[in-house]
């Protein structure tokens, strides 16, 4: 059960389309940080399969600009 957790960085004026696109993925919670900049994602896949395919699927979000990873643990 791998469990991660993310600073998100949307692309500029993305950031509504960024949590409107992670919203629909399985497995992920987002969070708008106070600062209202950054976004906090938390991932809890079943497994390192699953886990590599979301991983795969959040690298291609056009609203994306970077992840940051905070946290991990499988």
């Amino acid at each position: 059960m791998p469990i991660f957790s993310y600073l998100v960085y949307p692309e500029k004026d993305k950031k509504q389309q960024l949590i409107d696109d992670l919203t629909l993925e399985k497995f992920c919670e987002i969070k708008v940080a106070e600062n209202e900049k950054v976004l906090i994602l938390i991932t809890d896949t079943p497994d390192e399969e699953t886990n590599k395919a979301l991983q795969d699927k959040l690298k291609e979000l056009d609203s994306l600009q970077s992840l940051s990873m905070t946290f991990g643990h499988t």
